[in-house]
C-alpha cells in the first residue's frame, strides 16, 4: 500500500504532466469543493466556516470520502475573505443568514469616486485599511490573525497525499473597484473618467504584485489561482475590456510565471471573444479553468496545443443529474480534450451537488 507521501508524489508528477501538456498516466482530477464539503459531511455551514482549522478538517474528511482524486483547490473556507477580495460587505452563515444558508456578497456603493483621488496621493493599502476597518467595519487584525494558520492547512493536505493546488491566489485589480463601487457605478466610471479609473487600477496593480511576489517566494507553490471574476467578454466592449481587464491580467500573470509557479486562470462567464489573446501568454505555463460558460470545445481549438485546460463539469449536472449521466460526460470530456486536461468541476461543486454525482466524476478519469 502506498504511503501519503509516495501518492503525493504521483499525484503531483500526473498534475505537472498534465499542465506542461505532457501525457500523464492518467486524467488528474482538481476537486474545489469548500460549502460542498460541509453538507457532504453533515455539517452546518456556520460550523464549517467558523475557523480555518475547522473547515480544514472537513475539507479532509470529504477529500478522503470521494475516493482517488489528485488534489484540492483549496485548504480551507474562503467565505470570510470574500469581502478582502471584492471590497465589499459579506453576509455569512450563522451572522446575518441562517446556519445553513451559502455566504453571499453585499454589494453596494461604499466606495465614491472621490476615493480615487485618496488612492493615488496615499496608495492603496492606506486606503484599502482604512476602508475595511472603517466603512466595512471588518476586524482586519482578527482575521490577519487567524489566517496566520493558512499555510499549515496546505500542509494538512499535503500530508494525506493531495496536492494542494494553488495556495497563493490574486484577483485582477478591477475587482476590488468594481465591488467597492458596485459593479454598475464601477462601469459608468469607465465611462465618464477612464483615465482616472486607469490611473488608480496602475497604482493598486503595483502594490499588489509586490505582495504577491512576496505570498509565491515563501508559499513556493505549484499553482497561483488568479480571479478575473467579473472580467469576462460579455461584460464589456472589446475596447474596454483590453485596458481594463487584460491589460491587468496578463501582468499578473506575467508576475507569476516569473516566480516560477503556474498561473491558474479561474475563468467565469463567457469569454469566448478574447480567447485569442491567451496565446499571448507562455505556452505550457498556464491553466485555462473554465466554468462551462465558456464553451470547453471552443477553447481546445483555439488553446488546446497552448494551455492546459481545466473543467468543466456544470453545477447543474452534479445537482440535478445522475451518476451515469455525469460518469458520460465526463468520460466523454476526457477523450474529446486529450493531452493537456484537468478534470474538475466547473467553478466550484455547488454545496447541493448529489455525492454520488461527485464520486462519478472522480471515477471517469479512471475507468471504474
Amino acid at each position: 500500500m502506498r504511503t501519503s507521501a509516495e501518492l503525493l508524489q504521483e499525484r503531483t508528477v500526473r498534475i505537472k504532466k498534465a499542465i506542461a501538456l505532457e501525457k500523464p498516466d492518467k486524467t488528474p482530477v482538481i476537486l474545489s469543493g469548500d460549502a460542498f464539503a460541509a453538507s457532504h459531511m453533515g455539517v452546518k455551514l456556520s460550523d464549517y466556516i467558523s475557523t480555518l482549522e475547522r473547515s480544514n478538517e472537513i475539507i479532509l474528511k470529504s477529500c478522503k470520502e470521494l475516493g482517488d482524486i489528485d488534489g484540492s483547490g483549496v485548504a480551507f473556507t474562503a467565505a470570510k475573505g470574500f469581502a478582502l477580495g471584492f471590497c465589499a460587505k459579506v453576509k455569512l452563515p450563522g451572522r446575518e443568514l441562517p446556519d445553513n444558508a451559502l455566504w453571499q456578497l453585499d454589494e453596494q456603493e461604499m466606495m465614491t469616486v472621490e476615493d480615487y483621488d485618496t488612492i493615488l496621493a496615499k496608495g492603496w493599502a492606506s486606503f484599502s485599511e482604512q476602508y475595511f476597518t472603517q466603512r466595512l467595519e471588518l476586524p482586519l487584525a482578527s482575521i490577519m490573525d487567524e489566517m496566520k494558520v493558512a499555510p499549515q492547512m496546505g500542509k494538512n493536505v499535503e500530508a494525506a497525499g493531495y496536492v494542494f493546488y494553488n495556495p497563493c491566489g490574486a484577483i485582477t485589480v478591477n475587482e476590488f473597484l468594481g465591488g467597492g463601487r458596485s459593479f454598475p457605478k464601477f462601469m459608468r466610471d469607465l465611462f465618464k473618467i477612464p483615465d482616472k479609473v486607469a490611473a488608480v487600477l496602475d497604482v493598486i496593480q503595483a502594490e499588489a504584485m509586490t505582495t504577491l511576489r512576496k505570498q509565491i517566494q515563501e508559499a513556493k507553490p505549484l499553482a497561483v489561482f488568479i480571479s478575473p471574476a467579473r472580467g469576462a467578454s460579455q461584460f464589456f466592449s472589446s475596447k474596454l475590456w483590453e485596458r481594463f481587464v487584460w491589460k491587468y491580467l496578463q501582468k499578473t500573470v506575467e508576475v507569476v510565471i516569473e516566480e516560477g509557479a503556474i498561473a491558474n486562470l479561474h475563468i467565469d462567464g463567457n469569454w469566448e471573444r478574447d480567447l485569442e489573446y491567451f496565446k499571448a501568454l507562455p505556452r505550457g505555463k498556464c491553466v485555462f479553468e473554465t466554468d462551462s460558460c465558456t464553451d470547453i470545445y471552443k477553447i481546445k481549438e483555439v488553446l488546446g496545443n497552448h494551455m492546459c485546460i481545466k473543467g468543466d463539469v456544470p453545477a447543474g449536472l452534479l445537482t440535478l443529474g445522475t451518476p451515469d449521466k455525469v460518469y458520460e460526460y465526463c468520460t466523454k470530456l476526457i477523450n474529446d480534450m486529450g493531452t493537456g486536461f484537468i478534470l474538475s468541476s466547473g467553478c466550484t461543486v455547488p454545496p447541493n451537488a448529489k455525492v454520488e454525482n461527485v464520486k462519478a466524476m472522480i471515477s471517469a478519469a479512471s475507468g471504474k
